[in-house]
């Protein structure tokens, strides 16, 4: 099966999350917080470096449980400053906001 390149928002929703997760991790060993998350140190620097844009949720989701962060708090950073959100519906941290 062929893969399809990426789309440029797609490219800059994965930099938005590497800089979110780096950031997250603070001076925490890449090492520690990969093997707490269940993934290798290669995958987890992927990740932070943009390389992998696209990590599955589960993975996504362990490393954010990792570093402390929500999983609303991550979709709001990739998604901020008109980066394309995949739905219409807003999601709930604007939610929050609003109220």
């Amino acid at each position: 099966m062929v893969r399809l390149p990426l789309t440029p928002a797609e490219i800059e929703r994965g930099r938005r999350l590497g800089v979110l997760l780096r950031r997250a991790r603070g001076p925490r060993p890449m090492l520690q917080v990969a093997l707490d998350a269940g993934l290798s140190p290669e995958t987890l620097r992927k990740i932070e470096t943009g390389r992998v844009a696209t990590p599955a949720f589960s993975t996504i989701a362990a490393i954010a449980a990792v570093v402390g962060l929500s999983l609303d708090d991550v979709w709001a950073e990739i998604t901020r400053d008109g980066a394309r959100r995949t739905t219409d519906a807003p999601s709930v941290v604007d939610a929050a906001r609003a109220s």
